[in-house]
């Protein structure tokens, strides 16, 4: 069986792990009959929004907490997972994973990524393994992967110009699908960068978690 370890951002789009995102990526990797373990970082959450009015609230969330939320409760600190134990790694987007895994919301181009997330997911990676970037979580995919990597966030110019900027190589791709670099073992698809629906999304994160688990 098929172990693969996914990274949650916290739990909500605007700050924390899309829930659908998150939701779609769990049921394809179920149905496909993998192994899961879902992970995320012990600190606070860069913010916390209100997503009945879009607006800051000024409380302070832990992100391991809130995303305990989506795993029901079966999640670990990222700073234990060891890639040795898992076959893949997918990160799921929404905004925490460009504000909590990553400062890519803030800083763009020079981003740094959460020290244990980086730690576990280059770790995977050079370990030959393969790793699954959705929606914004791809501006991580150059910091993983190398100079060079080639990646999707859809059709967005000027995210994917930041993100080229560290490295990446971008490749537009319709919502439906995703891109796959089978050298570096990376796949990504732009799910809500743009999805209209759901199904659309559903679409994109299924062929992903195909791809990743055809890769390990």
């Amino acid at each position: 069986m098929t172990k693969v370890a996914v990274i949650l951002s916290g739990c909500g789009y605007l700050d924390g792990s899309e829930i659908y995102e998150a939701t779609l990526t769990l049921l394809a990797l179920d149905q496909a009959g993998a192994q899961v373990q879902c992970f995320a970082p012990d600190i606070q959450q860069l913010h916390v929004v209100n997503h009945l009015t879009g607006e800051p609230t000024g409380e302070n969330r832990n992100v391991l907490v809130e995303a305990a939320r989506i795993a029901r409760g079966k999640i670990a600190d990222v700073k234990t997972a060891k890639a040795a134990d898992f076959d893949a790694l997918i990160i799921p987007g929404g905004f925490g994973a460009a504000k909590n895994l990553c400062d890519f919301a803030l800083k763009g181009s020079d981003l740094t990524v959460t020290p244990d997330v980086l730690a576990f997911a280059r770790a995977v990676h050079e370990a030959g393994k393969p790793v699954g970037l959705v929606c914004i979580a791809p501006a991580m995919a150059p910091t993983i992967g190398g100079a060079g990597t080639k990646y999707t966030i859809g059709n967005d110019a000027g995210t994917a110009a930041a993100i080229n900027a560290t490295g990446g190589v971008h490749v537009d791709c319709a919502v439906t699908d995703c891109v796959v670099d089978a050298q570096k073992k990376i796949v990504t698809t732009p799910a809500y960068m743009y999805a209209a629906r759901i199904s659309e999304a559903a679409t994109g994160i299924s062929k992903l978690v195909k791809e990743v688990l055809a890769l390990a």
